[in-house]
């Protein structure tokens, strides 16, 4: 996976989440890209861009050399190839896990229910939730909500993973639980773009780093390179910030 953007501009209101971000992660080839920086600064923001969520207001993103779409059919076709992990889980409350992950496949997908039942139940067997599957949200732990929210996004086969603080809101056991399915993830070779604060995890897992700030790109490099030798002051407080108690 090839990552670029140019003067990317999105704001809500007064407020310019992204304010001109540029990056490119060149000729490296990465497979796990973590975004990484304060809070407010433009993550969220950017990951909803790259999957098609949200279109920018001004600039350019390309994908393997391919410029995302910016008209509205285009971008559902775009989404359409994505998966998507929230930090609040977005599962449907009235409906079992294994309902939450068939629906999109019949509805969104055209897969028969038939496909679609074996598909949730070969991903949630996965996923360790066998014997969870006829549960509804309220019934899980955070834990298990998290993992069934990856089970949905996966089960239309993604070309893109894209996850958004996916553990804040789950306990240090919880988010071990929902570290491991994405490790496993990454090194099954599912192409992964990650906003986190997990430092350690992204040291791991991360091939590309982008690190934003103020709605700009302060940095973007290989993991290695970023965790080893941050080239800007904001970037090395961040990381000893994080690493202190840590």
């Amino acid at each position: 996976m090839k990552l670029e953007a140019t003067g990317l501009v999105k704001r809500y209101g007064a407020h310019a989440a992204l304010d001109g971000a540029a990056f490119s992660t060149g000729e490296h080839e990465a497979r796990v890209i973590a975004l990484l920086g304060p809070s407010g600064g433009g993550k969220s923001t950017l990951l909803r861009v790259l999957g098609c969520l949200l279109v920018p207001d001004e600039g350019r993103v390309s994908l393997d050399g391919r410029d995302l779409p910016r008209d509205e059919d285009g971008a559902m076709r775009e989404r359409r190839g994505n998966g998507f992990v929230f930090q609040g889980y977005n599962l449907f409350p009235h409906l079992t896990a294994f309902q939450n992950i068939t629906l999109p496949l019949q509805e969104v997908h055209g897969m028969s229910a038939v496909q679609a039942g074996q598909r949730a139940l070969e991903l949630l067997h996965r996923l360790g939730l066998e014997g969870h599957e006829h549960k509804r949200p309220s019934q899980l732990s955070g834990g298990q909500q998290q993992r069934a929210a990856i089970a949905r996004a996966l089960a239309p086969r993604p070309k893109l993973l894209l996850l958004d603080e996916p553990t804040s809101a789950l306990d240090p056991v919880m988010t071990g639980e929902v570290l491991d399915v994405i490790r496993e993830l990454a090194e099954g070779g599912q192409s992964i773009v990650l906003a986190t604060h997990e430092i350690s995890f992204a040291r791991k897992v991360a091939d590309h780093v982008v690190f934003l700030a103020g709605g700009k790109a302060l940095e973007c490099s290989t993991a290695t390179e970023f965790f080893q030798q941050p080239r800007s002051e904001l970037a090395r407080q961040y990381l000893e910030g994080l690493s202190r108690y840590r």
